[in-house]
């Protein structure tokens, strides 16, 4: 279950669905090291070589999970971690920060916690908006000249931000949300990752699980952050209902799940597109990369077009 392609202006391949890694520690309620650490081998025995994680997911304990899962292993994956998003040890969101030296000392601080001499994708996970990007992209420019990062990424920034960034180094991987309910971010920005060879990886490609069909606000534990989601009330789940249905009946018609129909859908919309759905769960990993093999005909694809509404019900965020 492998589909490969370049990351952009780089020498890597990766394979198209990659995992990410936030939810074995954070935010989705609790989790199990030991659970997290067979799904991370099982997605790796399945062709999965392209893992995301972030400094602030589990304030560091998720780079330790992989640093931990994948010590020894380095060779065989690309890993891409994120700088940025500043916590307080007991998770409280301080803020953004893009400053040189921050960047420095948290690239010091992955290193550490994922045992690594050298990270392959590094992102700038949000824009700091007092700090211009050339400067926070030129210290992530320095961190490449020292060997201590390979490629360079940024998330959640516009097409000018995007080329402000590249003309100060290269830009491999452009991160945003990108699903069947979040379709703005990818508009906004593909054509400027296809003009400067940007590979583009879509986050949340399953709607944070709404997708799937499968969840509800009572399945969710009292400790997950979706409770607070905007999308996640009950007057906007039951607005959203619409998705599943086009989902729902989609999957029924082709003998497969609505979680392969969103995900197919991402991966169809652009052929050098990357996705990093999240799961701790090795079924639904399997479930997941089967997405890869499925691809809609332009008369299914446009039956899924003309049925989505134009906006979604609940911000992002």
């Amino acid at each position: 279950m492998k589909q490969t392609i370049p990351l952009g202006n780089s020498d890597i391949t990766i394979n198209r669905m990659g995992l990410g890694c936030m939810g074995m520690s954070d935010f989705y309620g609790p989790s199990d090291d030991t659970t997290s650490i067979e799904t991370l081998h099982a997605a790796l025995d399945l062709g999965v070589d392209f893992f995301d994680t972030a400094d602030m997911y589990g304030v560091g304990r998720n780079e330790q999970l992989l640093g931990k899962a994948f010590a020894g292993k380095w060779d065989q994956l690309t890993i891409a971690t994120k700088f940025a998003v500043v916590r307080d040890n007991d998770g409280t969101r301080m803020g953004v920060c893009g400053k040189p030296e921050y960047v420095k000392d948290s690239c010091e601080k992955s290193l550490q916690r994922l045992g690594v001499d050298t990270i392959d994708l590094y992102y700038m996970h949000r824009l700091d908006p007092d700090t211009p990007i050339e400067d926070t992209v030129g210290a992530m420019s320095e961190l490449v000249t020292e060997g201590k990062v390979r490629y360079l990424g940024v998330s959640e920034v516009d097409a000018d931000q995007l080329r402000r960034a590249h003309a100060v180094h290269p830009i491999s991987a452009l991160q945003t949300e990108f699903s069947l309910w979040t379709r703005e971010p990818f508009d906004a920005v593909i054509d400027t990752c296809r003009e400067l060879g940007t590979t583009y990886v879509a986050y949340s490609p399953l709607g944070r699980g709404f997708l799937t069909g499968k969840l509800t606000r009572e399945s969710l534990d009292s400790n997950d952050w979706r409770l607070m989601g905007p999308r996640f009330q009950e007057e906007t789940i039951a607005k959203n209902q619409v998705f599943l249905d086009i989902v729902g009946k989609m999957a029924e018609a082709k003998g497969i799940t609505s979680a392969q129909v969103a995900l197919a859908w991402v991966l169809q919309s652009d052929p050098a597109l990357a996705t990093i759905p999240g799961t701790r769960k090795i079924s639904r990993l399997k479930e997941n990369l089967g997405a890869l093999e499925i691809v809609f005909s332009e008369d299914e694809l446009a039956e899924i077009q003309t049925k989505l509404p134009p906006t979604t019900a609940g911000a992002r965020y």
